[in-house]
């Protein structure tokens, strides 16, 4: 509740500006909305514009959209790629947009399958892969996107990207709905649509996806997501600590007020660390908080890359 007569400043003096929020929020995203439609919200209900999302779901796609806030956006680069979803795959089917939500192009019979014959059928699924992505998706094809051309009944032979799949599970198998439930773990541009219609293929009756949660995305998982409606709350959620969502990687924390003062010039630093070249490290202020983000260079010095709250 905002006070009816706030306390105004005296003419001609300055009230110092209020930090920018930097964070983290973990939204578990409800079905029928856009990845943008949340980080407009998430936008709202902070007051902040610089507001981005790190990973698209689709709208029926539900699950862990991660949110980055006011500086925190540009700290998006340095997580963790790798996803992890459960879903359910229907068979005897094909779309498309290779779920369920596409128009149908061809319907087919589903041979007898048991669990054997599934996991032998998934094998050649795991490990790096050739996966081309949906003809309904974001892939950019001469400057537009893919969906945008396949929505106007454009022919589209989109090019295979490789991918991994480090984890594929069968959870479970319904012979009576031809539909079996997956667990995946795998890196960043991995389309489950694809892997539901090539599955579907290999298995000569045509597939798509029926169903799908994305249980962990950038180093974040279930456990650490908020309900969407619980961001309209007054006051909205707490935010997590830029430097515990960095945890993973290295450190190098400035000395005195003097190597703070040269870090916000841009000036590279003394590396105290024997890192291959490129890494990234985590640079920390004298008082504990981030400065930002540095790379490693040959002779074991640190290239400022982001530099938070620079000179000049």
């Amino acid at each position: 509740m905002w006070p009816e007569s706030p306390e105004l400043p005296s003419p001609g003096v300055k009230t110092p500006a209020s930090p920018e929020l930097c964070g983290f929020l973990v939204l578990d995203k409800p079905a029928g909305l856009t990845s943008h439609g949340c980080v407009a919200q998430v936008r709202r209900a902070y007051g902040l514009k610089r507001v981005g999302h790190g990973g698209t779901l689709d709208p029926a796609v539900t699950g862990v959209l991660p949110i980055a806030l006011g500086g925190a956006t540009r700290l998006l680069p340095y997580l963790s790629g790798d996803k992890r979803y459960r879903g359910t795959l229907r068979l005897g089917l094909r779309t498309s947009s290779d779920d369920l939500s596409g128009d149908l192009l061809e319907q087919r019979p589903v041979p007898p399958l048991g669990r054997d014959a599934l996991e032998a059928a998934l094998e050649p699924f795991r490990g790096t892969i050739q996966q081309r992505p949906p003809n309904v998706s974001a892939v950019h094809v001469d400057g537009e996107r893919a969906y945008l051309r396949a929505r106007r009944g454009e022919a589209l032979d989109l090019a295979s990207k490789t991918v991994t799949i480090s984890e594929l599970s069968l959870l479970g198998w319904n012979p009576e709905r031809a539909e079996l439930e997956l667990e995946v773990a795998c890196t960043a541009g991995t389309y489950i649509r694809s892997l539901a219609r090539d599955l579907g293929e290999a298995l000569g009756c045509g597939g798509c996806l029926a169903q799908l949660r994305r249980t962990a995305a950038l180093g974040f998982g279930l456990d650490q997501s908020v309900p969407l409606d619980r961001v309209a709350q007054a006051p909205p959620p707490t935010l997590l600590d830029p430097l515990v969502v960095l945890g993973h990687l290295d450190r190098r924390q400035l000395e005195g007020e003097a190597e703070l003062a040269s870090w916000r010039c841009g000036r590279s630093l003394e590396g105290d660390l024997a890192l291959p070249d490129g890494t990234a490290v985590v640079v920390v202020g004298p008082d504990g908080s981030l400065a930002g983000m540095a790379l490693a260079q040959a002779g074991g010095r640190l290239q400022p890359k982001l530099v938070l709250q620079a000179n000049g």
